[in-house]
């Protein structure tokens, strides 16, 4: 066999080649921009050219801090294919963190969103290795800054040719993209992603979600979050129409005209995107879901309810994935296996509703505390462990963190679950909110949907609590439905049949306006047990 390095040149290339006709569509507040593959290709060209010129070279990371748009897409590509790394920061991140990240990857030019600029103002004097800034401008005039030195990206690259001769003799497991994680404790970890690992994340993606040429993919997943979960690397690779939502990203009436109106086929999101929706289209929102395929769901468990009610009621056939940052992100998917055609609803929502089957192409591990692997039972709990070419090995500039994660080469993930006969995982929770009550364990998870399955209930979070009987005992934090009133007895009502055990009802309830999340969309578990230690939630 031929010894050829697997580098996402070859996807730019391709797509270049022989889908130049392709669209790629930007949604702004004022204006649609449209272009096609071939245009993209060529600004990808002047854009590497432009990166030699700030004086980039080979393994020099450079920061995006950006939207879902055309020319962030552009630093997807063109930034790995000349050889150098693309730091995708996330700009939702605490200052310091921001900082941190910036200062720890050593990222030499930052390109910034006109609309993000803020978020650099003022941090901008404590950044170490920043040597030039550039203004990602859809009006084309460049906004009042004090950022130094600042060019417009447009004016920038047009001085340059529309050709560019990208190096086909990169190592494979060189470094082509990184980012970080949220961080609930300590600093943000970096994950280096490999050309090789992505581009081998992108045939798995491909082969589990059943994407082709024909399809049309809309990206709500932040880019700055998890290579946007690989979708642009596949969907540029494969020469598919995409949708790139920008500032739009939340507004659901947005969102669903451009669904409509693209023919949109393929999405994922975080549950918090698709509640947003449910409540949307609750309210009589205007929809037409007849081209939508497949939509995943990730980041954190879609509840049952909001899965069936998207399904039922707006033919939105929502199903649940599983990955994390380091694994690039894609671990499993929850697809039905071809002899399940029969099986009752009921039965296979239980599949769609589980973490999934794993990918291929990864070995997996459900451990438990005796270090043995558990039974696929669909009872016994473990720890999951991955590994695979697209699973990172450690943490960039992190030795000590490393060696706690990936002990024995085996990425440890921090999620309980259990794994049932037919292979499909099932999450019970994260090692660290876990809720154990007279020596009994807790999902917080399991408990969550039970409580967001009532009627009256948009959110729930359950925490553990000290208590001097029990040790620890759970309390939900609840945002009933606008418009509605719930009492503590109603919900107890409401759980005491549905629940595994007695112990399983919270003690306590704090109803709220809204739950504190983190910057990718999940609740924030850990600032909860910090606002009831403080007392700042009764």
């Amino acid at each position: 066999m031929m010894d050829c390095p697997l580098l996402l040149r070859s996807f730019l290339t391709r797509t270049a080649r022989f889908f130049p006709k392709k669209e790629i569509v930007s949604i702004y507040p004022d204006e649609v921009f449209r272009y096609t593959y071939g245009d993209y290709y060529k600004r990808v060209c002047q854009f590497a050219h432009a990166l030699e010129s700030l004086g980039v070279k080979r393994g020099d990371r450079v920061a995006s801090i950006a939207l879902n748009t055309h020319r962030h897409l552009e630093l997807y590509f063109g930034v790995p294919c000349m050889g150098a790394v693309l730091h995708t920061a996330n700009f939702r991140l605490p200052q310091h963190h921001l900082a941190y990240i910036l200062n720890h990857a050593e990222d030499k030019v930052v390109f910034v969103d006109e609309d993000l600029l803020l978020f650099l103002e003022g941090l901008k004097d404590q950044l170490t290795t920043v040597k030039h800034f550039v203004v990602l401008s859809q009006t084309g005039k460049m906004p009042e800054t004090s950022l130094s030195p600042v060019y417009l990206y447009d004016d920038l690259i047009a001085k340059f040719p529309q050709e560019y001769d990208f190096p086909d003799d990169l190592d494979e497991k060189s470094p082509a993209l990184m980012c970080y994680t949220s961080a609930t404790t300590g600093d943000p970890k970096g994950v280096v992603y490999t050309h090789r690992s992505i581009y081998l994340h992108s045939f798995a993606g491909a082969a589990t979600f059943g994407v082709y040429e024909q399809d049309c993919m809309l990206h709500i997943v932040p880019m700055f979050h998890a290579n946007a979960w690989g979708m642009p690397f596949l969907a540029v690779g494969m020469g598919i129409k995409q949708i790139l939502p920008g500032r739009e990203t939340l507004n659901m009436e947005k969102i669903c005209r451009a669904i409509a109106e693209e023919k949109v086929t393929a999405t994922c999101g975080v549950p918090t995107i698709w509640l947003m929706l449910y409540n949307y289209l609750e309210k009589g929102g205007w929809h037409d879901f007849s081209t939508l395929r497949v939509i995943a769901s990730g980041g954190s468990a879609c509840p049952r309810y909001l899965m069936e009610g998207l399904n039922e009621k707006y033919n939105f056939p929502i199903r649940q994935a599983y990955g994390a940052t380091e694994t690039s992100p894609l671990a499993s998917a929850a697809l039905e296996k071809s002899y399940m055609k029969d099986w009752p609803m009921d039965k296979i929502y239980d599949a769609r509703a589980s973490a999934g089957i794993l990918a291929i192409g990864l070995d997996i591990r459900i451990v438990n505390d005796k270090g043995e692997d558990v039974k696929m039972d669909g009872k016994e709990w473990g720890e999951i462990w991955l590994r695979g070419p697209w699973i990172a090995s450690e943490y960039y500039k992190d030795p000590e963190r490393s060696k706690a994660s990936f002990e024995g080469g085996w990425l440890h993930m921090g999620d309980v679950a259990t794994i049932d006969e037919e292979g499909y995982i099932r999450l019970v929770d994260r090692t660290k909110d876990l809720v154990k009550s007279g020596g009994e364990w807790i999902s917080s998870v399991d408990l969550e949907n039970i409580i967001m399955s009532h009627p009256k209930v948009m959110e729930a979070a359950v925490i553990g609590i000290p208590d001097p009987k029990w040790q620890e005992v759970p309390m939900a934090c609840v945002v009933t439905s606008t418009g509605q009133e719930l009492t503590e007895e109603e919900l107890n009502d409401f759980l005491k049949d549905k629940v595994k055990a007695s112990y399983w009802i919270p003690k306590k309830y704090c109803f709220l306006k809204e739950l504190p999340k983190t910057s990718v969309g999940k609740f924030d578990k850990r600032g909860l047990r910090e606002q009831f230690a403080q007392g700042t939630i009764a």
